[in-house]
Parts: structure tokens; sequence; C-alpha cells
């Protein structure tokens, strides 16, 4: 009497684990698709956003410009007269290469000839493609004629020539000299003033 209740009730229980079996697969019908479109989704995204992200800058190191510290150039313009320019520093412009910054430069003009010239400033541009040096800022210039101060300077290290836009005042054994510009020429035989020239000479004691 006692064994049809026990085969139902374990009937019953074998349904209800099969129902809440269906629910879940019912469940699982939709939600499961559901997260498979999510995670390609995302996917996409990701690889749809490094393909558009722009591409990292280079490091900024990679972008100085070159300087060196403490140079020395040393040649000989086209009539053999030896020359040699320095500089605290120099350094070479990023975007025009041939084009060279330096800090205090200073030419020495035939050192062991007759006549030695020495150019200091403040700054300078020494131009590769031309071989030329302008120097600005305090110029001073010492000869054996005597000694010159001038704004800006031009020196043509092919030629040996210096070249002078700006005032330039002067004095030496002689006297003093005041002029518009000027130049050296001749592996500075020469010295030409022009421009509103004014000199002063000092009687012979």
């Amino acid at each position: 009497m006692t064994a049809q209740p026990a085969s139902a009730t374990l009937r019953e229980r074998g349904i209800e684990r099969w129902r809440r079996r269906s629910r879940v697969i019912h469940v699982l019908r939709f939600v499961g698709p559901g997260l498979i479109a999510l995670i390609l989704g995302g996917l996409g995204a990701s690889v749809a956003y490094n393909a558009l992200k722009p591409s990292p800058e280079p490091a900024q190191e990679a972008n100085q410009p070159i300087r060196l510290l403490n140079p020395r150039f040393v040649g000989r313009d086209e009539r053999g007269r030896a020359f040699v320019i320095t500089a605290a520093s120099a350094t070479r412009d990023p975007q025009e290469y041939q084009r060279v910054y330096l800090d205090r430069p200073a030419v020495i003009l035939d050192e062991q000839g007759p006549d030695p010239t020495r150019i200091v400033a403040k700054s300078g541009i020494f131009h590769e493609s031309t071989a030329q040096l302008e120097v600005s800022g305090g110029v001073r210039m010492e000869m054996a004629r005597g000694t010159f101060e001038t704004a800006q300077s031009k020196f043509d290290t092919k030629t040996g020539e210096l070249i002078g836009s700006g005032p330039i005042h002067g004095s030496g054994a002689l006297g003093e000299i005041d002029a518009k510009s000027y130049a050296v020429t001749d592996k500075g035989d020469h010295m030409v003033f022009q421009g509103r020239v004014h000199s002063r000479f000092y009687p012979k004691k």
C-alpha cells in the first residue's frame, strides 16, 4: 500500500527537475547568444579603436638638435692662410642641417703669420653650404693695426675676407676711426672703411 505514493513522489521529483533544466536551457538559448554578441562586439570595437588610434609620437629626445661642447674647426682659405674657429658650444639646426649655431665663437686668422687677427663675439652662425661665419653681439677684432669693435661681422672661410655692414669703431697707435661699414680684403693687407668715416690721429711724441 505504501509503494505507490513513493513511486509517485519520485516521478513528481523527476518531472520537477526536468522542468527546472528545461527552464535553464530555455533561458540559456536567449542569454547565450546575447553574451557571445557582446563579446564579439567588444573585440570588434577594440580592433577598430587600435586601428584608428594615432600612432604615438616619437620620443622627444630623437628630435633634439645635435650639440657639441668646445668645438674646434681648423682650415685654410683659398690663399693658404690658416684659420681656427672655436666656441663654447655648437648646436646644429634640426630644421636646416647645414646651419650651426655657436655660443661665444672665436676666430683666429693667420696665427703664425706677420699680422694675426683675432675675432670674438657673443654668438655666431656657421653656414656649411657657403662656408661663411656670421658673428654678432659685442664683436671685437684685434689685429696689428689696432682694435675694432662692431655689432656684427661676416667671415668667409674660402676667401679669408671680413665684411661688416654695421657701425665700427677702431683705435690703434695712430689714432681712432669710426665708419658705417668696413671690409678686410687681400689676406688682411687692405682694410676699407665706408659711410661717414671720421678719423682722429694722435700726434707723434
